[in-house]
């Protein structure tokens, strides 16, 4: 395993790659799989928070990629999670706070939060450790959530989050929020500049600019995306 000296130049010059990657898409699923890669965790995924529920965007799992042909990815069914006590990342989100649980299966009787199995039911998978991070902004609004599961032991075994594992996944979750603002911003411009183009000629103008937007936005997000495989 990589020593903690070798993890921080990782993520150092990971940092530095980070920003020259212009796609949030694309940031964003890198951040989860840096993430994971760096925390030594077998699954992950990022929440994006729409008013009063988070919206899973980005997810991967290890174990259940390994489990289709080659070339082959895995297609998760779009949910959400209310902003709530009541579970784990909608906890981390409601609160602020991280969450690190050792095994999901054990969590006391006495705490807010709990676990849905369903999914592993569905899906033959087992979670057992978990950690979820809000992605705070510096004036504390919550953007959405971060959440890692299953660290692999030496033996390929799940075993639990450490705080250094904690702390390098909050590091990943400011680079994601700082995305997920960038995103936002240049969103509001758009959008403040095709009310704009409406107000000057509602019949023909706005619904150009809406179109021209929407191949614009197309044509640049594959660019994104093959530049960054390259």
């Amino acid at each position: 395993m990589a020593s903690d000296k070798q993890k921080l130049k990782e993520i150092i010059s990971l940092d530095s790659e980070l920003n020259k990657l212009q796609d949030v898409d694309v940031l964003l699923e890198r951040i989860l799989t840096e993430a994971r890669k760096v925390t030594g965790a077998d699954a992950g995924s990022i929440y994006i928070r729409r008013g009063d529920e988070l919206v899973i965007n980005y997810a991967q799992n290890d174990t259940m990629q390994a489990k289709l042909p080659p070339g082959e990815k895995l297609i998760y069914k779009v949910f959400t999670v209310p902003v709530s006590k009541k579970s784990i990342s909608g906890y981390a989100a409601a609160t602020g706070e991280p969450v690190n649980i050792k095994d999901v299966y054990k969590i006391p009787d006495e705490a807010p939060y709990g676990f849905d199995p369903t999914y592993d039911r569905v899906s033959g998978y087992t979670s057992r450790s978990m950690i979820a991070i809000p992605l705070r902004t510096n004036i504390g609004d919550i953007l959405g959530v971060i959440q890692l599961i299953n660290k692999k032991g030496p033996s390929g075994r799940a075993t639990s989050f450490n705080k250094d594992d904690e702390l390098m996944l909050m590091h990943f979750a400011t680079n994601a929020t700082v995305a997920l603002q960038r995103a936002q911003m240049t969103r509001a411009i758009l959008l403040r500049m095709i009310s704009m183009a409406e107000l000057r000629d509602p019949k023909e103008t706005g619904q150009h600019v809406n179109r021209v937007a929407g191949y614009a936005v197309e044509i640049y997000e594959r660019w994104a995306r093959e530049k960054d495989h390259q």
